[in-house]
């Protein structure tokens, strides 16, 4: 039997733009929730005017924008004028989410901050993305994902044997802090059902990135020394000109596993490597030594099927490319397809969890143009004319099609 989206019925305004926030309301969008996305005139969200565009021709129809943005409506809307404020708390009223991810202290200046919102429905969860979070004295500064890898520490942990710190291709600031207001979104929801009350959520870009690290920070925190690259217990190596991952470390019994495969017991009783201290302590010559068994297979898959075999962590090194091909990721359906206008489809990347055993999203297409839905959404959620509509888009305050 299908069930109802986890989420139908709920109304998402969507003030965001670029990675971070769109990934949160993309989320939200998969499970069934209508999420109404606002954009500038004439250029809309940054990121349809990234690469690859799917429309020759034209510069806003981006994999990076129809892939965080399917399922959306979008109502083109200038919220620098001051006719937008009106049509902004409109919209509010009927809706149980906001998210936004200015800079600090611009929502305000617009008027559709938490206190200008919450005003016109009481228990509205309100949620804020940003760099450094709303309070403390970076508040304001300008951050993308790769100015937060710098000023995490992940930059540095990852340097390893560089010469210098470098970008990473990862956005992980951006997809963990939208990831983690998804999950305050839902769970201010269900304070709301219980109780009545909305709420106003604070997520940190930076706090996310420091909060995903394993190992440094709670040692660092307590007198203990940083833990960054090389990585102990990972090992990557060449085998027969390809590269294999596997891992020593992260639970008792894989170092027990590994040394039987290996043919070495007497690895267990070396102190160099007895206890988990002594491996870490001496890692550079476990990892050649480990390195010197693998060494002994003709190619990647015999090695990854004998670590296969004796249930230690292990995976073939892979290029997107070949992610996109991988037959788990298809069984798993998690490369889905949604229509477009000018390609009939576009792949895009799926919702990372199953519901009820299958895969919730996304809810359909992106938005094809700026503003394409500002008609069907005034009119439906705010109850506006049509010769109100057609003044607004007259006078350059709203923009469709």
């Amino acid at each position: 039997m299908r069930r109802d989206p986890l989420l139908a019925g709920l109304v998402v305004l969507d003030l965001t733009r670029v990675l971070a926030g769109p990934y949160c309301t993309r989320l939200l969008a998969d499970l069934g929730a209508r999420v109404i996305k606002i954009e500038r005139p004439a250029t809309g969200d940054e990121t349809r005017h990234g690469a690859h565009q799917l429309e020759d021709g034209r510069d806003d129809q981006s994999t990076y924008f129809t892939r965080c943005n399917a399922g959306k409506e979008s109502v083109g809307l200038d919220l620098a004028r001051p006719e937008a404020r009106e049509i902004v708390r409109d919209l509010a009223r009927t809706a149980d989410v906001v998210v936004e991810n200015f800079a600090p202290g611009v929502a305000a200046r617009l008027g559709c901050d938490y206190q200008a919102l919450s005003a016109v429905r009481a228990d509205l969860v309100y949620c804020s993305i940003s760099g450094y979070g709303q309070t403390g004295p970076w508040r304001q500064r300008p951050a993308f994902a790769h100015i937060i890898h710098a000023v995490s520490g992940m930059m540095r942990l990852e340097q390893a044997g560089d010469a210098a710190p470098r970008g990473a291709n990862l956005q992980a600031a951006d997809v963990l802090a939208g990831t983690h207001a998804f999950g305050a979104i839902v769970a201010a929801l269900w304070r709301r059902e219980r109780t009545g009350e909305g709420a106003y959520l604070d997520v940190s870009m930076l706090e996310c990135l420091v909060a995903a690290d394993d190992a440094t920070f709670g040692s660092v925190l307590n007198g203990g020394e940083e833990h960054g690259a090389p990585r102990v217990g990972m090992v990557v190596r060449a085998v027969g000109g390809e590269y294999l991952a596997l891992q020593t470390a992260g639970a008792g019994e894989i170092w027990s596993r590994l040394i039987r495969l290996m043919g070495r017991p007497d690895l267990a009783s070396d102190p160099r490597f007895a206890t988990p201290r002594a491996r870490r302590e001496h890692w550079r010559a476990l990892e050649a030594l480990i390195g010197d068994w693998l060494a002994q297979f003709s190619s990647r898959e015999d090695a990854l099927e004998a670590l296969t075999a004796a249930r230690v962590p292990c995976a073939p090194v892979l290029t997107p490319r070949e992610v996109v091909e991988l037959p788990h990721l298809k069984a798993r359906g998690f490369f889905a397809a949604i229509a477009h206008p000018a390609r009939g489809s576009v792949r895009v990347t799926g919702t990372p969890f199953h519901v009820d055993g299958r895969a919730p999203g996304p809810a359909g297409p992106a938005p094809y143009r700026i503003g394409e839905h500002t008609r069907a959404v005034l009119a439906d959620l705010a109850g506006y004319p049509s010769d109100r509509i057609d003044a607004l888009l007259t006078e350059g305050v709203l923009a469709a099609p």
